[in-house]
């Protein structure tokens, strides 16, 4: 896990060690463990590296490393089934010097090209340069775990993990208005419509899933996706074997993201997801006194650490509580904000913050982490509705899970527009659309003048659901899971911790997308299957929970603070200095909400006002 960077030109000018260094040096929390630089003979190309040793230690992983006299990477992430291809390309002939990952990606280049991504079970932003054919490859993991960001003008291509290494780099930071009318709006930090977007018109994301090539040669570049979910296949399986199927696939993944030469800890904070990963993690290595650590909120409604407490006394887990405050959220915000670099929908991130501080306290420098099962597994109880809507035609399956989710205290909003949106998908579709676009134009203290100039109605999508795995599709490889992953990495590597993701393993992935909804949502869970997995491993409380919480700070408690309250008020200030919003909304008071409020409005523009 490592921070990269890098300058193609054909302008040699452009390419110097000066500017890498301004590059790594934006970046050096993301590598603490050391520095490399490279610029080749015709001065280019020119890679940056900050290093954060996991696996092989020694010298012989710094980066950026050359392979065959041919191929120089710059890389950040890990292989986790680097030890099974290692293996694979040795039997090929290939020969390697060190312990690493990152010169068995090489080896796997050379041997299939842009093909070596189908072999690739990981988390990655790279790029490779081939000197003999002075070609960039540059690419990103299946889910986006990993960031890469990129400016390309047609005669500079700069290339980094964060932005801010982008702007060190001076290219110029200019704010995408019509991201950022939707976000005050609506809370959206992506555009569903163009996955490449951000939040500053200059600077775009290479999307998850895909690679871009760049030819020095002849100028030819192109984006490409290499790899996509297959959402319609459902497999014939019964409940028991769906449930050996997915412990397996969950025990490989987790074996594999054990692979470390430095301590592995994980995230536990009571609910099904983080839990699940602990129980395995425990069944792997039962001697291990495997340190865990947790968020805790006493006396909020939502805190779980009971749970967390549970889960850890039940397994003989280390456990380590961190307690975060309203006065150390003010504390840590302008850092916070510096990290994520793009706005951020609420406080909820900052739990996530300090349990990687904490890790990093207490010398754990690998964090397994429970996300991406609720996109993967209709966690969430937004989900409910929708395979309600998908079984409308089987009525006794949709009486029993009305009455099954109000014995378990859910409500479930469920009448005649539902029924409706099952038999007229896409006309359902496009009623939601018209409502975001009713959200974005109405809403009340929006400057009529910057609404005008920047509001893009074909930024507004939402997509055609007839079935539940459409819209988990749409969280999963479009808009949803990434965000929160964009959150994980930064949060962790402000702390120079990698966290690592079971659940997103894309074989893993692949077979929880092909079985039957009934098994994702019934008898009133959600995630049904996996509490079935895990059910011998963990207490039957955390097994059979149905609130859903997802790491809830009490935010509308903290916004209430006179000091927040200020901090609020002059993100106002600086919005309506610049035209953004209205002068009236200077007169209202502060409108505390949760974290995940709709209309968490003023926590919106406090982030807004940070970024102009």
């Amino acid at each position: 896990m490592c921070g990269i960077a890098g300058i193609i030109s054909r302008n040699p000018n452009q390419v110097s060690t000066e500017r890498l260094q301004q590059m790594t040096n934006a970046l050096a929390h993301r590598g603490p463990d050391g520095e490399g630089f490279w610029i080749n003979a015709t001065n280019n190309v020119g890679f940056g590296h900050r290093r954060l040793a996991v696996i092989d230690l020694s010298e012989a992983g710094k980066q950026p490393m050359h392979y065959l006299n041919r191929y120089s990477i710059t890389y950040n992430g890990e292989l986790y089934n680097y030890v099974e291809l290692k293996a694979e390309l040795q039997q090929k002939g290939y020969h390697f010097r060190t312990q690493t990952d990152t010169e068995v990606l090489l080896a796997a280049y050379d041997c299939w090209k842009e093909q070596c991504l189908q072999q690739f079970d990981g988390m990655f932003a790279f790029a490779i340069w081939d000197e003999q054919e002075q070609n960039l490859f540059a690419a990103r993991d299946r889910f986006g775990e990993k960031p890469f960001y990129y400016s390309f003008d047609g005669e500079q291509f700069a290339f980094a993990s964060e932005m801010k290494a982008l702007w060190a780099a001076g290219i110029e930071r200019s704010v995408d208005h019509s991201m950022l009318l939707n976000y005050l709006a609506l809370g959206w930090v992506k555009n569903p419509a163009n996955l490449s977007q951000t939040f500053y018109q200059n600077i775009s994301s290479l999307p998850q899933a895909h690679y871009l090539q760049l030819n020095l040669r002849d100028g030819a570049n192109e984006i490409v996706q290499y790899w996509d979910l297959d959402k319609q296949t459902t497999a014939s399986i019964s409940e028991a074997d769906a449930a050996e199927q997915l412990l397996q696939l969950l025990n490989t993944s987790v074996k594999r993201r054990l692979r470390s030469d430095v301590e592995v800890g994980t995230s536990l904070s009571g609910g099904l997801d983080s839990s699940s990963i602990a129980a395995i993690v425990k069944s792997q290595i039962p001697n291990n006194k495997f340190q865990v650590f947790t968020a805790s909120f006493p006396g909020f409604e939502k805190d779980e650490t009971k749970y967390a407490k549970e889960v850890a006394a039940h397994l003989q887990l280390q456990q380590h509580v961190v307690t975060p405050t309203a006065d150390a959220l003010l504390s840590d915000m302008e850092q916070l904000i510096f990290q994520q670099e793009e706005p951020f929908q609420s406080s909820s991130i900052y739990a996530q913050y300090k349990v990687y501080e904490l890790a990093k306290q207490n010398g754990v420098k690998v964090i397994l982490d429970g996300q991406g099962a609720d996109e993967l597994l209709a966690g969430y109880h937004k989900y409910i509705h929708w395979f309600l809507q998908e079984k409308i035609r089987e009525s006794s399956v949709v009486s029993r899970e009305l009455k099954a989710f109000a014995d378990h205290n859910i409500s479930v909003e469920w009448g005649w527009k539902n029924k409706l949106a099952a038999r007229f998908p896409e006309f359902a579709a496009v009623q939601l659309e018209n409502k975001a676009n009713k959200a974005v134009l109405n809403h009340k203290f929006i400057n009529n003048h910057y609404r005008k100039q920047y509001f893009n109605k074909k930024s507004i999508y939402k997509p055609a659901v007839s079935k539940l795995n459409d819209l988990l599709y749409y969280n999963t490889m479009l808009v949803g899971l990434e965000e929160l992953l964009r959150y994980a990495d930064r949060n962790s590597m402000a702390h120079g911790v990698e966290v690592r993701l079971p659940f997103l393993s894309h074989e893993l992935v692949q077979f929880i997308f092909s079985l039957p909804s009934q098994y994702k949502i019934n008898n009133g869970f959600t995630k049904y299957i996996l509490r079935e997995t895990i059910k011998p491993y963990l207490p039957a409380s955390v097994v059979y929970r149905t609130d859903k919480v997802g790491y809830e700070p009490p935010q509308q408690q903290w916004m209430q603070s006179p000091a927040f309250a200020a901090l609020v008020q002059q993100s106002r200030q600086t919005l309506v200095k610049e035209n953004i919003l209205k002068q009236s909304i200077l007169q209202q008071p502060v409108h505390a909400q949760p974290a995940h409020a709709v209309n968490n409005d003023d926590w919106r523009y406090f982030c807004a006002a940070h970024l102009l």
